[in-house]
C-alpha cells in the first residue's frame, strides 16, 4: 500500500520531480481502492491532502510552518524560548508551491471520483428504522445486512455532543456485538428483541437497519455510509 504522509510536501527530499513520483504512487493506489469500491480510508485522506494544500496555497497557513523550528534564543529570565523556522531559502519554498500547484487539482479531480462513487453506493443502500422509534435515539443499534449474504451484522452506536472552538458537533462511536442469521423466523424485529434481552441496559432501543443491494466492502464503504445516514438521523 502506498502511504502518503501528513506532512509529505516537506518531509524528505524536497525536489519536484520525486514530490511528483509520491503524488502519483499515491493516487494510483487510490485509483486501485476506488476500482474495488473501497471509499474509506482513502476518500478522508485524499479531502484532508487537499485542505492542507488548499490552505497552503490560500495562504490560511505557512509553508515554512511545517518545517522543523530550531532553537533560537532562551530569555534566562522569563524562560521563554525563541524559535526559527530551520528553512529559508527562496527556491526550496519557490519549489514547494510549484510541487503544491501539480497535487492540489489532482487531489480535486480524485476526490470527485471518490464521490461519484458514494453517490452511486448510497443510491443502493436501503436504511430505515427497525419497529417504534423511541424518543431516545443517540444510543441504539444498527443492523448490517446484503442481498446475497445471510448474515447481520450487528453494532452498538453511542452519540454525544462534542464542543471545539465555540461550535458543537455530534460524534459516533460504534462497536460490532455479534452476528446472526436471518431467516423467515429470525427476521430483523426478532434480532432486535435478542438484542433487548441481552443488553438489559437499553431496554427501548433505536435500532436501524442498512441494507445494500450489491456485494460492496463492508468496513471500506458499507459501514462508514452507514454511519454517516446513522449520524443525520440521530441529529435529526
Amino acid at each position: 500500500m502506498t502511504y502518503l504522509s501528513p506532512n509529505w510536501i516537506t518531509e524528505g527530499h524536497i525536489d519536484f520531480e520525486y514530490k511528483k513520483y509520491q503524488v502519483l504512487a499515491y493516487l494510483q493506489r487510490s485509483s486501485k481502492d476506488f476500482d474495488q469500491v473501497k471509499l474509506y480510508p482513502t476518500l478522508g485522506e485524499l479531502i484532508a491532502h487537499h485542505r492542507r494544500l488548499h490552505e497552503l496555497k490560500s495562504g490560511k497557513s505557512e509553508l515554512k510552518d511545517l518545517f522543523p523550528k530550531r532553537l533560537d534564543e532562551l530569555d534566562w529570565q522569563t524562560g521563554k524560548l525563541s524559535f526559527q523556522s530551520s528553512v529559508n531559502d527562496d527556491e526550496i519554498m519557490q519549489e514547494l508551491a510549484r510541487i503544491t500547484e501539480f497535487a492540489l487539482p489532482r487531489f480535486g479531480e480524485k476526490i470527485n471520483d471518490g464521490k461519484s462513487i458514494y453517490d452511486f453506493v448510497e443510491r443502493q443502500m436501503e436504511f430505515e428504522p427497525i419497529g417504534l422509534m423511541p424518543m431516545y435515539k443517540q444510543e441504539g443499534y444498527l443492523l448490517l445486512s446484503r442481498d446475497k449474504d445471510k448474515n447481520v451484522l450487528a453494532y452498538r452506536y453511542a452519540s454525544s455532543l462534542l464542543h471545539q472552538a465555540g461550535e458543537q458537533f455530534r460524534s459516533l462511536t460504534m462497536r460490532f456485538i455479534g452476528a446472526f442469521q436471518r431467516s423467515l423466523v429470525l427476521t430483523m424485529e426478532k434480532i432486535k428483541m435478542e438484542l433487548v434481552k441481552e443488553y438489559k441496559d437499553l431496554p427501548n432501543p433505536a435500532t436501524w437497519r442498512i441494507h445494500s443491494q450489491s456485494e460492496f466492502p463492508i468496513e471500506e464503504t458499507i459501514l462508514p455510509i452507514g454511519k454517516r445516514l446513522l449520524l443525520k438521523s440521530v441529529a435529526a
